[in-house]
């Protein structure tokens, strides 16, 4: 829909002022081939009253009374009622990345707080301003590892969600980089092994993993080290309520999707990437990061830093093409972090889990249904189905009842990915596993 606020007389006295007959002689400079040669095909124009209408009528043939058990990477938390109610406050709602940060101090302020919490989240003590999502997220900290180690061999996880694992190869391939697949093994989880050779830029693993499972991620520290790599974890940030952080355990980048951050589901977006480094990877970081600092009278103040300006200016020099941030989304992960604490960070992930275990212990009472790896999980699993899985996700979709996505490769290639946050309730267990068992029954 798009509204035009001219009229006649608008028009009429704009071709007057720059001296042309009509709107058709102020194209006359385009050549012909480049100039649409009939109307556009659209319809009638509306008034506001029978474009609301429609728009009702349309939103009327959305899909309601679903159960949430998807995951895949966004995944059905509550958000409180709080964070609606500060961003969608004028001066929230139209944040973005600032330009004049001399007189931004409030979103600076915020940014600030923002990068102070994902430092704590992850264990590592710088944070950006935040980026588009987490696989734009893994990308750029492929870049810096790169760029520290002056090598360009990089190695996936394959348990690394495969969207993500996608989005490195496509970033790396005009930079001359060699993406490699690591196998996971019939636990879930990613055998620690780094070739020694003197090639390996970075190794990226997934914590929990795409399958849900828990990896060791100071052994893969470890390994990496050894080998001269650095390591990037992709991080659920949810999971901080029960495991410890990867900076603690070793990682040199830690990134991960703010999704389960106060962003709701919301179609696919929008979100917020997160990216924490360590101090000798600062002047790498893409994007702005926010420092504090005082005035000439001794007030505290806020101030963009340690940028990279060949970002915005130099960009053959640049070690990324990202100048900007996802203020809004961040900020709405900040509110939501901060009404948790971390108290309730740890209950959220223990919530998860004890739903999860409970999930997965019923679901697996069904003939033919079996956990298609055996590690250790927090608030996702993939499940055997014995029958064809994306048929047993569209029956159960149309009945209500979401979940998936189906594991694309790997030992648990085609197995259903079931997840449970803290707003799944027994009850809707038991209803998603007769639900599994009827169409099991139908589609097997």
């Amino acid at each position: 829909m798009e509204f035009a606020p001219h009229t006649d007389a608008d028009i009429e006295a704009m071709l007057a002022a720059v001296g042309v007959a009509d709107l058709d002689a102020l194209f006359d400079h385009l050549p012909a081939e480049a100039r649409l040669d009939r109307p556009l095909d659209l319809p009638p124009g509306r008034s506001e009253d029978e474009v609301l209408r429609a728009l009702a009528d349309h939103a009327a043939r959305n899909v309601t009374g679903t159960v949430c058990f998807a995951g895949g990477g966004a995944y059905d938390h509550y958000v409180p009622a709080l964070l609606p109610a500060i961003i969608g406050r004028g001066e929230f709602l139209t944040s973005y990345t600032p330009y004049q940060p001399e007189v931004s101090q409030g979103i600076l302020q915020a940014i600030f707080e923002y990068q102070t919490v994902i430092s704590e989240l992850t264990g590592l003590p710088v944070s950006n301003a935040s980026l588009y999502d987490g696989a734009s997220a893994v990308a750029e900290a492929v870049s810096m590892a790169a760029a520290a180690t002056r090598r360009s061999r990089v190695l996936l996880s394959q348990a690394l969600d495969a969207p993500t694992r996608q989005v490195v190869r496509t970033y790396g391939h005009p930079l001359g980089r060699v993406v490699e697949d690591l196998p996971y093994g019939p636990d879930g989880r990613t055998p620690v092994a780094v070739p020694d050779d003197g090639t390996v830029a970075a190794v990226v693993v997934q914590q929990p993993n795409a399958l849900g499972v828990v990896e060791d991620v100071r052994a893969w520290a470890d390994a990496a080290h050894a080998a001269g790599a650095q390591l990037i974890v992709k991080w659920e940030p949810t999971a901080a309520g029960l495991l410890a952080t990867p900076g603690a355990q070793g990682a040199d980048l830690v990134v991960g999707e703010g999704q389960p951050l106060g962003q709701g589901l919301a179609y696919g977006g929008p979100t917020f990437g997160f990216l924490a480094c360590g101090q000798d990877q600062v002047r790498r970081l893409p994007g702005r990061i926010v420092g504090e600092t005082v005035d000439v009278r001794g007030n505290r103040g806020y101030v963009m830093t340690l940028r990279a300006r060949e970002q915005d200016i130099r960009r053959e020099r640049a070690t990324s093409n990202i100048c900007t941030n996802q203020t809004l989304c961040a900020l709405a992960g900040l509110i939501h972090l901060t009404w948790l604490g971390p108290r309730g960070l740890q209950e959220l992930a223990r919530h998860c889990l004890a739903r999860a275990r409970h999930a997965a212990d019923r679901l697996t009472r069904i003939d033919g249904v079996d956990l298609a790896v055996d590690g250790p999980f927090l608030k996702e699993f993939a499940l055997r189905v014995p029958a064809d899985p994306h048929a047993v996700v569209r029956a159960l979709s149309g009945e209500g009842w979401l979940v998936g996505p189906v594991v694309p490769d790997g030992l648990a290639a085609g197995a259903v990915l079931v997840a449970t946050t803290e707003r799944r309730t027994p009850a809707q267990v038991e209803g998603l596993a007769d639900a599994l068992d009827r169409v099991l029954k139908e589609v097997g």
